[in-house]
């Protein structure tokens, strides 16, 4: 069955809304935002009198760059509860960061913040083709993370059947998925390759599944992984955005007939892009660091919060809200090796261009001395077992040194070679210099 594409009368009156009608709502809502950040939460008082700025001092969006940033670390400053904006007795449910570099990040919500981000979650499944009746497969982790409650509630709020399996337990995904048939998955994409590769050694065609969109979110992933999976498993791959600080999945989402990139839900979140070294603000379509602020959050406002990632605003297509485009990277996740600003997205576009090799890697990062170095592990489809390994790594490598401008070490594993991360986001850097 094919994925139904949206007709007018499935979009909300906002998604069709004017330029003007737009921002005269986010000006509204970003007001009273201000207002309750500065009233009730003690860091944005005293941070907003030590730049001399007051909330009555926005009187137009562009006004949004006179305020501070808020980033991480302010978070972990305050915990667990010090950036609520309500009493901690009319927050309904917590969640929090992994906390695996320090304290975790606490975020917290009302029953309204629950309620808006359901209807946000709804609006996002519904942009990827999903619709009432429709079975959700959500592979994300439940938990303190919040992809799968996320999920979870955006699809039930929508009137899909929720099938929360979670993360993990990858035989019992596909038996699940060959079992009960849904026509969703929602998952990380690097763990939606391994369930593709469990179907294969289960000698299932994943391309004879049930599903007929995945729902991508959690990790930055690019184009040729979109190309991988969209032909290996034969759906629409869709991309998710979201980050706990903010609310979680579905911040913005992608459109399933245009597939150009998330569209933000700017009736609930203004993004802007800044330079990452100076915090200038940059025009529409230039790359940089997106910051968010949030417009209806009640527990846990946030004011221009760093993301840390680097994307760019594009144009309004199929909704009359802007896209964001790809996550090229995070600033704190660039590596500097030898003067070179190296992503992996950089490296994984050019191991999913080769046909031999599947779309695990991971990058192993030492010092020699002085010098920083650069291994590049990369491992052979099965079908593929018996190829020239030395070949193959002597090509990345001359490709990684043309495309990316840095020299690497590459070796070409077996089969299954990689660690798979079963649960949240793929490790995909193993830094091992001094700190």
């Amino acid at each position: 069955m094919p994925v139904k594409h949206p007709e007018p009368g499935d979009l909300e009156p906002i998604e069709r809304a004017s330029r003007d009608e737009l921002s005269a709502l986010q000006l509204q809502r970003l007001k009273h935002t201000l207002q309750l950040a500065y009233a009730n939460v003690p860091h944005y008082r005293r941070v907003f009198d030590a730049a001399g700025v007051h909330p009555s001092d926005c009187q137009s969006l562009a006004d949004l760059a006179k305020f501070p940033f808020t980033a991480k670390g302010d978070l972990r400053d305050n915990y667990p509860f010090g950036m609520f904006a309500v009493p901690r007795e009319q927050v309904v449910r917590v969640h929090a960061s992994s906390g695996t570099t320090g304290k975790p990040t606490v975020v917290g919500y009302t029953r309204g913040d629950i309620d808006t981000w359901a209807d946000l979650g709804a609006r996002s499944i519904r942009a990827a083709g999903g619709r009432a009746g429709d079975m959700v497969h959500v592979a994300y982790g439940y938990g303190l993370f919040t992809g799968g409650l996320g999920a979870h509630y955006g699809a039930e709020r929508l009137g899909c059947t929720v099938v929360p399996m979670g993360g993990g337990q990858t035989e019992k995904q596909v038996q699940l998925i060959t079992d009960f048939r849904p026509d969703i998955i929602m998952v990380t994409p690097s763990y939606m390759q391994v369930i593709v590769e469990e179907m294969v050694r289960q000698g299932l065609d994943p391309r004879a599944s049930s599903l007929k969109v995945g729902i991508f979110g959690a990790e930055p992933w690019t184009e040729a992984m979109r190309h991988d999976i969209e032909v290996r498993a034969g759906l629409d791959a869709v991309d998710i955005y979201g980050l706990s600080e903010v609310m979680g999945p579905g911040v913005a989402s992608e459109c399933v007939e245009t597939k150009d990139g998330p569209v933000i839900w700017e009736d609930h979140f203004y993004p802007e892009i800044v330079d990452p070294e100076t915090g200038a603000v940059l025009p529409d379509g230039e790359e940089g660091e997106l910051v968010f602020t949030t417009l209806t959050k009640e527990a846990l406002p946030v004011i221009r919060y760093r993301t840390r990632d680097l994307t760019r605003l594009l144009p309004p297509t199929a909704r009359s809200m802007r896209r964001m485009g790809k996550i090229v990277g995070r600033s704190d996740d660039m590596l500097i090796i030898r003067g070179v600003n190296v992503f992996p997205t950089q490296i994984e576009e050019l191991v999913l261009q080769h046909g031999a090799l599947s779309g695990q890697y991971q990058l192993v990062v030492t010092r020699s001395g002085v010098l920083d170095e650069i291994q590049v592990l990369v491992e052979l489809l099965p079908q593929h077992a018996q190829v020239e390994r030395d070949a193959i790594a002597h090509d990345l490598q001359h490709r990684i040194k043309t495309f990316v401008g840095v020299s690497a070490t590459v070796s070409v594993g077996a089969p299954d070679s990689i660690e798979r991360t079963l649960v949240g986001k793929a490790r995909r850097v193993i830094d091992k210099r001094p700190k």
